[in-house]
């Protein structure tokens, strides 16, 4: 963990005053990992083990999806219901709301499941956030176009902003659209693409992006 530490600060030290927008992933970030269960949604719909769920939705017959998206929203229901905020989670977003750092959501999940979510946390609302991107709003990630409508909707740059996720799919979205990103390493094991973009920070706790923020 001394490490670990020592190389996040020596990686980050030059992003520090210079974020001014941060942008959470929900699932596994902030909350905690394992409310939405992906196996269990592809088994459901028919879904290979190596296809995103909502690629393999698009690609079926036009016909066929409202079905698949139904089984889906029922299943975000209910992880929603069952969330819990993530270590450090609600800390996180109240010192940086306090700091006056601009905050925002992206997530593949529906709108519905993100206002289920946050009611969950005690004294932030939704009404905290500059930007809530949802499969609604834009492309899914890893495409960078709800990164890129998050930054405009939160006013800042996206030299400015900060796009925070435990998985690959954040950090590549993030990267392509030209803004910093820090991989959330939970007690599961979160991933990071092998052969994709580097995540310019490592952390083990939300709390410690107030190191580098604001």
């Amino acid at each position: 963990m001394i490490d670990k530490t020592r190389k996040i600060h020596e990686k980050g030290s030059d992003t520090r005053n210079r974020i001014r927008g941060v942008l959470f992933d929900m699932d596994g970030t902030l909350t905690v990992p394992g409310a939405l269960d992906f196996a269990a949604i592809k088994r459901e719909i028919g879904c290979p083990p190596d296809i995103p769920i909502l690629e393999y939705i698009e690609s079926r017959p036009e016909w066929e999806r409202p079905s698949l998206f139904a089984v889906l929203e029922r299943h975000e229901t209910e992880a929603a219901e069952n969330s819990v905020p993530n270590k450090g989670a609600r800390a996180c977003l109240k010192a940086l709301r306090d700091k006056g750092v601009s905050l925002g959501i992206i997530t593949r999940n529906s709108l519905c499941s993100v206002e289920k979510v946050l009611r969950k946390f005690d004294g932030i609302c939704k009404e905290d956030f500059s930007a809530i991107i949802t499969r609604e709003t834009a492309l899914p990630k890893p495409h960078p176009q709800g990164v890129y409508m998050a930054a405009e909707k939160m006013g800042v740059h996206l030299q400015e902003l900060l796009v925070v996720g435990d998985y690959r799919f954040d950090i590549m979205a993030g990267k392509a659209a030209g803004a910093k990103t820090a991989l959330l390493i939970n007690e599961q094991e979160s991933e990071e693409s092998p052969n994709g973009p580097v995540a310019d920070l490592k952390i083990g706790d939300l709390r410690e992006l107030l190191n580098y923020v604001g």
